[in-house]
């Protein structure tokens, strides 16, 4: 099975350049110009960019949530990222409390096979972590599973203590693996939210106003000290506001291996949007919460100065009819999460390379490269180089696409981002060589991704 794409531009985080690529199996073998090899397939990609296929390190497939389940599973989840050029996923499995984390790993390896139609990794969401549990992070580290998760947030259901963080970090440190917070100050915001409902404030909106920036900024202060403590890095998930970023930037500054993501949703909406009049404001009900405008523009600056270093989508979808509605009395009700994972290159592209925020290349870092670096696939994944998989997307710059819930194909009955018109499309999209989207028709299988055995993070790089 052999493959050669003709004529394309090529860009990495680092390199921008024509030439052709010439794919055996899996795997790139040769790059160059003008090259003449036997193919089984040819792609002339004249006049488009070729990247390497997106990485989403930060989404929520079959994930049960509040008395209902994220309505994509892995199958029709992982299609929809393929439709928006992104070929890997890293989701999160979660340890059950008191029980094992391989319990966990097991539960999220089988909703997985059979449905994945691009390869997928897991971190390991930690909700207690007595001394004699240490030891299975490092069983966890030897799987391939190389990252855990722990919370801030969420009194009584994910939320650990700081000494429990603290000794996960130590152990992180022992065995290479990389922790990534949820930061959020629960324990106040739950007093906030009983407070507000106690004064009839149900709407949604009421949510956003329940879990103040502030809120956010402490607990990211808290996250990076007790990771500076223990001599570890630590990875920020789903930044939102200003008062977080500037902990972040002040941290790397002073030369801390402190590392964040932030997510389209922060980028482009708002408290309008919560705002908006009746119930609709459901739509945008997820946490971190949306924020006022004005700090859309200190996270766009935050991905130009790399105090951000990933875009990821946080993607957790629930229908509007049926599961958003389960809060329509009560914001608490409401099911946290929203839809995203098929338009991340979509908003990226629009909001940073077509508005002038970032060059070509800082898109592809962002979107590709450094989720690959950090999360132990590079180069591997992330980067188009020979040796590397073929997970390559044809991207048509000047392709104009209109988001809607009527066209896209994630698994939810509207979009976050309804109407908004965008240039730039992904044409073609090949998964390990496989051809798996091609002019918007899907070609590949529910079965066909395999799970990712990651590498420790290498912090060798800032």
């Amino acid at each position: 099975m052999s493959t050669l794409i003709k004529n394309g531009r090529i860009i990495t985080a680092e390199q921008d350049y024509t030439a052709d690529i010439f794919i055996e199996n899996d795997k790139i073998t040769l790059i160059g110009t003008n090259l003449n090899n036997q193919a089984n397939t040819v792609i002339d990609a004249k006049g488009k960019y070729v990247i390497p296929g997106g990485i989403d390190v930060h989404t929520h497939l079959d994930m049960p949530f509040g008395g209902t389940t994220s309505s994509d599973d892995f199958e029709t989840g992982t299609k929809a990222a393929a439709f928006g050029g992104t070929t890997s996923i890293i989701d999160f499995a979660i340890q059950p409390k008191g029980g094992s984390m391989r319990e966990g790993l097991e539960t999220w390896m089988k909703k997985a096979k059979g449905k994945a139609t691009i390869d997928y990794g897991f971190h390991m969401i930690i909700t207690d972590l007595p001394d004699e549990r240490l030891s299975e992070m490092d069983e966890m580290v030897e799987e391939g599973v190389t990252s855990f998760k722990l919370f801030l947030a969420y009194p009584g259901v994910l939320m650990v203590d700081d000494a429990t963080i603290y000794k996960a970090m130590l152990q992180s440190k022992k065995n290479g693996a990389l922790i990534c917070m949820h930061a959020e100050n629960g324990m106040v915001i739950d007093d906030i939210v009983q407070q507000m409902v106690k004064e009839g404030k149900l709407e949604p909106k009421y949510h956003a106003l329940s879990r103040p920036a502030a809120a956010e900024g402490e607990s990211t202060n808290r996250a990076i000290a007790l990771a500076e403590m223990a001599g570890t890095p630590v990875y920020i998930v789903h930044l939102t506001c200003n008062d977080a970023l500037t902990k972040v930037a002040v941290a790397r500054k002073a030369g801390l291996p402190a590392f964040a993501e932030t997510c389209p949703q922060y980028l482009y909406l708002s408290m309008d949007d919560i705002s908006k009049p009746g119930f609709e404001g459901a739509k945008y009900v997820f946490s971190p919460p949306v924020r006022e405008k004005w700090h859309q523009e200190k996270l766009w600056a935050g991905l130009q100065q790399n105090n951000l270093q990933v875009v990821s989508t946080d993607h957790c979808p629930f229908n509007y009819k049926g599961q958003k509605e389960l809060g329509k009395d009560d914001f608490t009700k409401i099911p946290n999460g929203g839809p995203g994972l098929e338009n991340r290159l979509h908003l990226t592209f629009q909001g940073g390379v077509n508005e002038g925020r970032f060059s070509v290349n800082r898109w592809v870092e962002i979107n590709c490269t450094n989720p690959a670096k950090i999360f132990g696939m590079y180069p591997r994944k992330g980067t188009i180089a020979v040796g590397s998989y073929a997970d390559i997307v044809i991207w048509d710059p000047d392709k104009e696409h209109t988001i809607s819930a009527k066209t896209h194909h994630m698994n939810v009955d509207y979009s976050m981002y309804e109407g908004m018109k965008v240039k730039g499309d992904a044409e073609v999209v090949l998964s390990r060589g496989e051809v798996i989207v091609k002019d918007k028709k899907f070609l590949g299988k529910a079965g066909r991704g395999q799970f990712i055995k990651r590498d420790v993070f290498a912090g060798a790089w800032k």
